[in-house]
């Protein structure tokens, strides 16, 4: 008799409250303070992507690909943004305030919702 696998199995995560296009601030590690906009989210990896934020230097040689960027035909060194792990960035309020945030269901959708204010995210 087979075994049923289920829907919540130990591989699977839940989703993030945080969104590409969120504004975020750093709360841990070397960039802590600053704040940005999330320009990627792995959830899989839990990770975030944030504009200008945890730059690492990527050491790249030179290509002769005709549709490749000037900077990687050219090669050298580029500086580009690394992710941060999801629990080290907090979401911030339309006022710019850190806050958590919690989900509402309403008419069978789901919104995401400022806890520190109570306003609407999405």
């Amino acid at each position: 008799m087979a075994l049923r696998k289920s829907a919540k199995g130990p591989g699977k995560r839940p989703a993030l409250k945080i969104r590409s296009g969120d504004s975020v601030e750093v709360i841990s590690g070397k960039d802590r303070g600053k704040s940005g906009r999330v320009l990627r989210v792995d959830p899989r990896r839990e990770r975030v992507v944030v504009e200008g934020l945890n730059m690492v230097k990527r050491h790249t040689r030179p290509s002769q690909v005709a549709g490749a960027q000037s900077q990687n035909q050219m090669g050298g060194v580029i500086e580009r943004e690394n992710g941060i792990h999801v629990s080290n960035v907090m979401l911030l309020d339309a006022k710019g305030n850190r806050t958590r945030v919690r989900i509402e269901r309403e008419g069978g959708k789901r919104y995401r919702v400022a806890k520190s204010s109570g306003t609407r995210l999405d």
